[in-house]
């Protein structure tokens, strides 16, 4: 049997080791894929750290996968060896609980999560299930493509789903993994974009992306900037900080809503008269189903957003781990095969 390189972590909390391991065969309803590149994102510290409850180790992390079909399993249509796919956070549904019945696949009981229920993409190749795929466009880079399987695709969706519309002032809370990509999606949608960071360091980097205003909230009150600009009618709050979310509140305008992407688990804390003056909401978003990923890349590539990206061999992926836990990457960091 030929061999493949992998990074695996053993147990959680263990450190990653670079093995070599039998290429699986796909089985019924599944494909191999040839992976091009992987990108590192901060939920991959679930697999590493074992945050997930019922996982299994040892393990491959990593859902942001660009490569190509390599092999395809028994009873696969519409797809074919050779061409280009992109694999997510979502990595298949079981297609018979209520949620999938209403073709709410994203919401499936049973939903299964790439490099968590099964082997991901930090490896030289992969199996994964039809329902998880996507397809990729030629002319994107696999590297840059990668971390679109995720980040683009969250903050790409929960923008479209935000009830913004073009011309509305639409904030962009955070400019890193989640909030560079953010940015660059809101002003390609069209929306007058406020970039909100703390400290001036990232104003300049903010209007490159596309930002019309940059709000430093170490500086001003940042909700009562957003006011002065006529209120948001949304806010698409990406940096892992509920504090900084509950000061953005007040930014709303007129039925308003948060879309909150950053997970942490202290509370946001908003009152009901905040909410209920004005009409406001606040709304919690997960990242897509493939063909909601299809759309992000095809958008992509369409108008020219990509992500800010650090690479490194599969061989470092724990410097690439480390890189992405430190918070100084610019912004996200892929492993390339």
């Amino acid at each position: 049997m030929a061999k493949m390189k992998a990074a695996q972590v053993a147990k959680a909390g263990a450190d990653f080791e670079i093995v070599e391991r039998e290429i699986q065969q796909p089985g019924p309803g599944q494909v191999r894929i040839k992976v091009q590149a992987c990108g590192v994102c901060h939920s991959d510290v679930l697999t590493k750290e074992g945050g997930w409850p019922g996982l299994t180790y040892p393990r491959v992390p990593g859902h942001e996968i660009a490569g190509v079909i390599d092999e395809v399993g028994e009873r696969v249509t519409g797809w074919k060896k050779g061409e280009r796919i992109g694999v997510g956070w979502h990595g298949g549904q079981d297609g018979t609980c209520l949620s999938c019945r209403r073709g709410d696949f994203g919401n499936c009981a049973h939903l299964k999560v790439t490099g968590i229920h099964y082997d991901g993409g930090y490896a030289e190749y992969m199996v994964a299930p039809v329902e998880a795929l996507a397809h990729m466009p030629e002319s994107l880079d696999a590297a840059e493509a990668g971390p679109l399987m995720c980040a683009g695709v969250t903050t790409f969706n929960s923008l479209r789903h935000s009830g913004a519309m073009p011309s509305d002032l639409v904030a962009v809370q955070g400019v890193g993994g989640l909030g560079h990509l953010g940015i660059q999606f809101a002003q390609k949608f069209g929306y007058k974009v406020a970039a909100i960071g703390r400290g001036p360091e990232n104003a300049a980097l903010a209007k490159k992306l596309g930002a019309h205003v940059y709000i430093d909230s170490a500086a001003a009150d940042a909700a009562k900037e957003l006011q002065k600009l006529g209120g948001a009618r949304a806010i698409l709050a990406t940096a892992p900080s509920s504090k900084a979310m509950s000061s953005l509140i007040d930014g709303l305008g007129m039925n308003g809503r948060m879309m909150v992407v950053g997970a942490t688990m202290d509370p946001i804390e908003v009152t009901p008269i905040q909410l209920i003056f004005g009409m406001r909401s606040l709304q919690g978003w997960a990242s897509g189903i493939p063909t909601d990923s299809e759309d992000t890349l095809k958008f992509a590539e369409m108008t020219g957003v990509r992500p800010m990206i650090e690479k490194f061999p599969l061989e470092k992926a724990a410097e690439a781990y480390a890189r992405m836990m430190s918070g100084k990457a610019q912004f996200r960091v892929v492993l390339t095969m």
